[in-house]
């Protein structure tokens, strides 16, 4: 059975208000590393790579990811747009090449 890739594309989970969609990304993030089940990999896009950075509330949940096997890959492009290249605090900058074959090699879930 394929493991799972959840492709995270924004800091908040939904569309409509942000204060709640930040609400809801960390609780997604804090009961996905809670889980007993994990998928193979979060690849983080567009504005997502914000979540991988220095200062990112959301670093405790993807710091307890990481050592529990889960992949944490944000793209380098996007890093690089937003000026965060050298603010990465978890996880590795991935290209799209990366990205790519992780998603196709898993079953994905789009956030």
């Amino acid at each position: 059975m394929a493991g799972k890739t959840i492709l995270i594309q924004s800091e908040v989970l939904g569309r409509g208000n942000d204060e709640l969609g930040m609400l809801l990304m960390s609780k997604f993030l804090g009961t996905l590393s809670d889980s007993q089940e994990k998928p193979e990999s979060l690849v983080f896009w567009n504005s997502g790579v914000k979540l991988v950075v220095q200062g990112s509330w959301a670093l405790a949940h993807l710091k307890k990811l990481e050592p529990q096997g889960v992949a944490i890959l944000a793209c380098g492009t996007c890093l690089d747009f937003f000026g965060l290249t050298d603010k990465i605090a978890v996880g590795k900058p991935t290209t799209m090449v990366e990205s790519v074959r992780s998603i196709l090699n898993t079953d994905m879930v789009c956030l």
